[in-house]
């Protein structure tokens, strides 16, 4: 192992936000997954941050920040509903697709004209940030912390595994335990006059229009390039079927109520749609770690949470 592990101490933090400013990348948690972070107004470490990544340069990375006062700086034209998105969800598991301001260079948006930002609700991340931000440092850039098109990571250990590798003695992994959501932030298009989800997660359709009291648009047929938006996003070595009769020696994902047949290997049975997307990551993982070769999903039915569950 190369970057450096650690615990989240105030001195952890401190270096890690110093390691930031000085182009190291660092891996840390949110409630929704582990990120990659690089300081975002930095070229090369963001260029880094990518090709640690494998990540296609034209798909663009959000920026995280500390503070709601940051959000000039990367973001203009911001709409009257936007702003009450900001007050009503941040921080927390939402991120925010804004015109960007000249600030924002195109390696962090692949190009567009948007930039994606979100305030993150983990205490760790909130630290880190303002530590940062402390420093002179306006954002960090923090795609997940997993090979592109892999499965996103939910714990440290799972950083370790993706991203050993590809990380120098300079770079560090902050150790916060397992993520509190374990999906994706929503993605919400906030360009037009009508808000447009462009990635579904914890913040819900429902949670918007009753927040902005505004209808949801369908995605335009143009839609903006955004994080997870391929569909080889979020996929274990296994084959994954949906909805199917596990044979044996297939793994099998469902809530608890679902059955596990005879020779079927159970990855996870939660109690509740929170949990399921809670642990949802992790069970993909541990089939790879046995090594089987199929999976079977029964995603939950119903809206809210299970919407994003079954969009992963």
């Amino acid at each position: 192992m190369n970057a450096i592990v650690a615990k989240c101490t105030t001195n952890a933090l401190q270096a890690a936000a110093e390691n930031l400013r000085n182009g190291g990348l660092v891996a840390f948690p949110t409630e929704t997954v582990y990120g990659i972070g690089a300081d975002a107004s930095n070229a090369e470490a963001t260029k880094r941050m990518y090709l640690v990544k494998n990540r296609p340069a034209d798909h663009p990375v959000i920026v995280h920040i500390a503070d709601l006062n940051d959000v000039d700086y990367w973001a203009q034209d911001i709409s009257d509903y936007a702003i009450t998105l900001m007050r009503d969800f941040w921080p927390g598991p939402m991120t925010l697709l804004l015109q960007r301001t000249s600030n924002v260079k195109d390696f962090i948006t692949g190009s567009q004209d948007v930039v994606g930002i979100r305030i993150p609700a983990n205490t760790i991340a909130l630290n880190l940030l303002t530590e940062f931000r402390k420093l002179g440092g306006r954002g960090i850039a923090a795609p997940s912390a997993n090979r592109y098109g892999a499965v996103s990571p939910t714990t440290a250990n799972a950083v370790i595994a993706e991203l050993q590798d590809y990380l120098e003695p300079r770079d560090q992994i902050l150790d916060g335990g397992s993520c509190a959501v374990g999906i994706e932030s929503t993605i919400i298009d906030c360009t037009k006059s009508n808000p447009a989800i462009l990635r579904h997660g914890a913040i819900t359709a429902e949670m918007i229009e009753v927040s902005t009291g505004i209808v949801i648009a369908d995605p335009s047929s143009e839609a903006i390039r955004v994080s997870g938006s391929d569909k080889k996003h979020y996929a274990p070595n296994a084959k994954v079927h949906i909805n199917t009769v596990p044979q044996p020696g297939h793994g099998l994902i469902a809530l608890a109520e679902v059955e596990t047949p005879t020779g079927v290997i159970r990855l996870a049975a939660p109690k509740s749609i929170e949990e399921y997307a809670r642990i949802f990551y992790a069970a993909l993982r541990d089939a790879d770690l046995q090594s089987l070769k199929n999976v079977v999903v029964v995603p939950p039915a119903g809206d809210g949470l299970a919407v994003a569950i079954r969009d992963r």
